[in-house]
């Protein structure tokens, strides 16, 4: 779990669950971005990690196989909600979730602690006003959970 307290707010955050998408915030062009297997293996220590994504490439499988995480493939219409439906099965305050597109808007509304990702692929503005916080690039929204005091200072 990670833990984090926020100064001069009523709710602190107990994290157990992190849902990540993969298209435009893991991976560029299906290409997975440099530093996160690392970053990864070592949140999987701290929380449940969760690949939930439309397979734009058709290389989920691949992806979570060579990180060890959890495959949830999605259909492309219904993304979004099926996103939402399963942040809630998950427990959405106990949850954090990363991610970068317009299905993603959701889940970063409705999770405990959101980030999105401006990245080569670009963000969905509806996305970023939904997010907590923003960064231009997923080894920066991985190192802020391995990190928490960066969130403190932001949030």
């Amino acid at each position: 779990m990670i833990r984090i307290s926020l100064p001069g707010r009523e709710w602190n955050l107990n994290l157990k669950n992190l849902l990540l998408d993969l298209n435009g915030t893991l991976a560029v062009d299906g290409v997975l971005s440099e530093g996160v297997e690392e970053r990864i293996n070592l949140l999987k220590k701290q929380v449940d990690v969760y690949l939930l994504t439309a397979d734009t490439f058709g290389l989920a499988k691949e992806v979570a196989d060579r990180l060890g995480i959890k495959l949830l493939r999605l259909d492309g219409q219904s993304s979004g909600l099926a996103k939402r439906d399963f942040l809630n099965t998950l427990g959405a305050e106990e949850t954090v979730a990363i991610g970068n597109g317009y299905n993603d808007t959701m889940i970063l509304r409705e999770a405990g602690f959101s980030i999105v990702v401006i990245g080569g692929e670009g963000c969905c503005v509806t996305a970023l006003k939904e997010a907590d916080i923003a960064v231009t690039d997923i080894n920066d929204a991985l190192d802020l959970l391995l990190n928490p005091l960066r969130i403190v200072a932001t949030l």
